[in-house]
């Protein structure tokens, strides 16, 4: 038994970042995810790091996170390695962020996004991040493909799934 959904690869530290339940809104120049709202989406971690680091002044500015949270952060979305299928999230609703939004909610949209410059781009929420008990090794790809995931690594708690 298995469950086939679809994956899309992010970055460290983002991969890690929604699968700890800290970033809760993905961006995206195109409407990516639209019309995945309501299903469950597989997060891959990618070879390769984010260039940047709007995420970290974020957590430490926004969220006055210490440093050594921030660390712990980054050595639990590290903890199953590059290259994998790490986790589950559930995809919610995708609208593309105005220009004229107020400084107080751009701020909230940047503080769950762990990334500023979000105008004109498509945010997505996320929600119900679950890691995988295990890694499941695969190549990552361009966009979404579509993953099967053994059943033995998916969270043991039905309400997850």
């Amino acid at each position: 038994m298995s469950l086939e959904v679809a994956c899309l690869s992010f970055r460290q530290p983002y991969a890690g970042l929604v699968l700890n339940g800290v970033k809760s809104v993905e961006t995206r120049w195109r409407p990516l995810l639209a019309e995945m709202k309501n299903c469950t989406l597989a997060i891959h971690i990618a070879q390769k790091d984010w260039e940047g680091d709007d995420w970290r002044n974020i957590l430490t500015d926004n969220c006055a996170m210490k440093q050594s949270k921030v660390q712990e952060l980054l050595e639990s979305g590290d903890r199953f390695g590059r290259g994998v299928v790490a986790g589950l999230v559930d995809v919610g609703e995708t609208w593309i962020c105005a220009e004229d939004v107020s400084p107080e909610q751009m701020r909230e949209l940047e503080t769950a996004a762990c990334l500023t410059g979000l105008a004109k781009k498509y945010l997505t929420r996320l929600s119900r991040p679950r890691w995988l008990t295990e890694p499941l090794y695969s190549r990552g790809r361009k966009d979404m493909w579509m993953v099967r995931i053994p059943a033995h690594l998916l969270p043991s708690d039905p309400e997850f799934l």
